[in-house]
């Protein structure tokens, strides 16, 4: 049964103090966007980094960029989702939808040195490591032209500096103070970013990460992007505080609009700062998913069609970027309803190179379990592979 109070109550959470964005600059090249709410924060009182203000200056280019960006994995979540239910994809399947301004915000500041590693959800974040949308959906049908070589599966993708994709609830975030760990010992400047879920919060295994961090000081940054249902079960009834910025305790926190792409951005730039001088932080994003836990999950049990449609009518990351774009006069309602276009039918195009991927080869199957791919033995006595 749907609990409404608990509804209703997530909803107030989400739209406090939350105003209409300002930009400043108008019909200029460059723009400055506000944040739809203020910051809140923990044990940074007395912070010798400047605190964010939620703010950014944006010029036209990086503002289309930014928009063309959520709206590609916004248009690839929704293909999956369909070819999920039409049986082209199998196994574990976790949409990103409503989520985007948290990939696509902190990613814009990255620099090439810091690394990020995630759980299941994961198709947007492999998306801005340079994953194209062939890559990512070929992987999700298991075939050759995957990002993984169809190996990973949905919930599997990697890179230089994009330590997965993980399946195991909260299992990342040891892996990824580990990260920091070896940021630290090479001296080489980077801050690792560990994301996990409001259900993942309550893991043992992340304080653990979280007291480690804390006394090697170590360059991590712990994101929890709360959108509020772990796994079918509301916030508020799955966790005694929700106020996950604060879980770190003695480690300062930071709660951020995870719907705003400016407030994103600026946060994780402090973020960076922070880290490298001081050691851990605790991120907050507050956002929400448009879709169930996984594509197993009816979605139907715990909220209704009628919330969904609420927080996307009032917070969607995408409608928000595009009013200020509109309001800068960085694009008119008609240009960026034909960029739409032009995007779904790209997107339409790479699922459809993606779907005629070959089968991954036998020969494949034994690769990178080892650095180098070394002689690894079948499940009898006899077959080898990379022999």
């Amino acid at each position: 049964v749907v609990d409404d109070v608990v509804v209703l109550k997530m909803l107030r959470v989400l739209s406090a103090t939350r105003a209409v964005a300002s930009v400043r600059g108008r019909f200029a090249s460059t723009a400055t966007f506000e944040p739809h709410r203020e910051f809140d924060f923990h044990k940074l009182d007395n912070c010798a980094v400047p605190l964010p203000t939620g703010s950014i200056d944006v010029t036209k280019e990086e503002a289309w960029e930014i928009f063309e960006k959520m709206a590609t994995i916004r248009r690839m979540e929704t293909k999956a989702s369909v070819l999920y239910k039409a049986r082209k994809i199998r196994g574990f399947c976790h949409l990103y939808s409503g989520q985007e301004a948290v990939c696509v915000g902190m990613h814009e500041a990255f620099r090439d040195i810091d690394s990020f590693i995630t759980a299941y959800r994961c198709h947007g974040w492999a998306y801005m490591y340079g994953y194209s949308v062939v890559q990512v959906l070929a992987e999700l049908f298991g075939n050759s032209l995957g990002a993984s070589k169809g190996k990973g599966g949905s919930m599997h993708m990697y890179g230089d500096t994009f330590y997965g994709g993980n399946g195991i609830v909260g299992a990342q975030v040891p892996v990824g103070t580990g990260v920091a760990f070896a940021h630290k010992f090479n001296k080489d400047g980077g801050v690792n970013f560990s994301f996990y879920g409001d259900g993942a919060a309550n893991q043992g295994q992340v304080f653990e990460a979280y007291n480690m961090a804390k006394l090697w000081n170590l360059p991590a940054v712990f994101v929890c992007e709360n959108n509020h249902f772990a796994m079918g079960t509301a916030d508020m009834r799955g966790a005694a505080s929700v106020q996950y910025y604060t879980r770190g305790d003695y480690i300062p926190g930071i709660k951020v609009d995870g719907m705003d792409v400016a407030a994103v951005k600026s946060a994780t730039e402090f973020a960076i700062e922070y880290a490298q001088e001081n050691g851990p932080l605790v991120m907050e994003m507050e956002t929400y998913r448009y879709h169930g836990h996984s594509m197993s999950d009816p979605d139907t049990t715990y909220r209704t069609q009628d919330d969904i449609k609420s927080v996307r009518n009032m917070y969607d990351p995408i409608m928000t970027w595009k009013k200020r774009m509109m309001e800068a006069d960085f694009a008119s309602a008609d240009e960026l309803k034909a960029a739409e276009k032009k995007i779904a039918k790209q997107v339409d195009a790479d699922t459809e190179e993606a779907l005629a991927g070959a089968p991954t080869p036998l020969a494949e199957l034994a690769n990178n379990i080892y650095a180098e791919n070394l002689p690894t033995r079948g499940c009898d006595l006899y077959t080898y592979y990379n022999v």
